[in-house]
């Protein structure tokens, strides 16, 4: 059964004005368009539609806000790469995105979905670059991973562990993620609940027996909702 199974639509926002003011955090999910950002939202839901799944990438604009509980968010971001023309991506970074993810006082944590056929494009980077500096966790969902054998997904989910070992600054973790397969629901759970400070499930799936690192999810996270935060 799934941990988030009682999120719900809250509402979008397209002005910084308009953010909930009762938040006391806040997970943002951001990717590629076309990577499987809303797919991933609809399966840690265990849910068809509560984030809309469009053909005609990038279509979301705004920020969507869905209700875990009391105060606690999952935030659907714009997908970046498909809007028209650079001043529209320009426009939209400096209008909400960018000050959303820089200032917003109860966001706890990023995560980044990556298609693991095609992880770590120019605009992943970029993102990840520019978010880094916060110093809040970002969590990399490889989503697809059906699409690969299971050697090709190990030697993906290799690589990727392996690139953000050598990031400094911060806490950093990488899952491989299904939504069509419901693959990778319970790690995912795991990070999140921590970041949130919900009660994580009985069974969190851990890849290593081992003490944990920052590239495994059961790090410890360095920030965590602990009651009302301030900002916008």
């Amino acid at each position: 059964m799934p941990l988030f199974q009682n999120a719900v639509f809250h509402t979008t926002v397209a002005n910084l004005r308009d953010l909930p003011v009762d938040a006391t955090c806040e997970v943002a999910f951001a990717g590629r368009s076309n990577a499987g950002k809303s797919s991933a939202i609809n399966t840690l839901a265990g849910r068809v539609r509560l984030a809309f799944v469009s053909k005609t990438p990038g279509r979301t604009q705004h920020l969507n806000y869905f209700t875990l509980a009391p105060g606690k968010y999952f935030v659907d971001l714009p997908g970046y790469g498909f809007a028209k023309a650079p001043e529209d991506i320009r426009a939209q970074w400096e209008g909400l995105i960018g000050p959303y993810l820089s200032r917003r006082g109860p966001l706890v944590g990023l995560v980044v979905i990556m298609d693991c056929r095609r992880p770590f494009t120019d605009l992943d980077r970029n993102l990840i670059e520019w978010f880094k500096p916060t110093g809040r966790p970002i969590h990399l969902l490889l989503s697809k991973a059906d699409k690969l054998s299971r050697q090709e997904q190990t030697k993906v989910l290799r690589a990727v562990k392996a690139e953000i070992a050598s990031w400094v600054g911060g806490t950093y973790s990488a899952q491989l993620f299904s939504s069509l397969k419901k693959t990778g629901i319970e790690e995912a759970e795991a990070v999140l609940a921590g970041w949130l400070g919900i009660e994580s499930p009985k069974k969190a799936v851990t890849e290593n027996k081992g003490p944990p690192d920052k590239g495994n999810p059961g790090a410890k996270m360095p920030q965590q909702c602990q009651g009302t935060r301030s900002g916008r």
